[in-house]
């Protein structure tokens, strides 16, 4: 309130002067910076990363039943909550080399151009985060099987994660041909 002869206006610039002396800094900016999340797996040894809507499932072990005169990289069909999935081994297809089933490994489910499959990879990593400043169009370090099915890396202190295009495995007519 007003003392004496006190006009409100200054009564007012004294209330601001003691608010700015009382008052804490705000808070500094943050600089914001965009990420590109995905889902980490291993094939062998390599680290890849699959964008995280590409890959609509994650599953552990299936009841698979064996096609007849299939390729040794389809692993058969199971029934997932009703639905047939073709079972693929990616390190198959993309090496001829079969993975092991253990205790790490899991099927990434896919569905693409109403193709619909999962996917063995030997492990299973989580969801990975990456700045868009880490990316890299470089592939060259990876095992050349690879190159065609890749669309960049991200190098992260220790770890250089391939990024698995999974559009560009469905699109790829070698992955449409599964018979023997």
């Amino acid at each position: 309130m007003a003392q004496g002869n006190q006009l409100p206006i200054l009564l007012l610039h004294e209330m601001a002067e003691r608010g700015r002396h009382g008052a804490h800094n705000l808070p500094q900016q943050i600089e914001v910076r965009t990420t590109w999340d995905g889902v980490g797996f291993k094939i062998g040894d390599t680290l890849m990363v699959a964008a995280l809507e590409q890959v609509k499932e994650i599953l552990t072990r299936v009841t698979i039943s064996q096609i007849p005169g299939a390729k040794e990289w389809v692993k058969g069909v199971s029934n997932v909550r009703g639905n047939l999935l073709p079972i693929l081994d990616l390190r198959g297809f993309l090496t001829g080399t079969s993975s092991k089933m253990t205790r790490h490994s899991r099927i990434l489910v896919i569905q693409h151009q109403g193709i619909n499959a999962g996917l063995i990879v030997d492990e299973v990593l989580g969801m990975r985060h990456f700045l868009e400043e880490e990316f890299r169009e470089d592939v060259s370090s990876f095992d050349a099987t690879y190159h065609k099915l890749l669309s960049g890396s991200y190098r992260q202190i220790r770890d250089h994660w391939a990024v698995f295009d999974i559009h560009k495995l469905v699109e790829t007519p070698e992955f449409l041909q599964v018979a023997a």
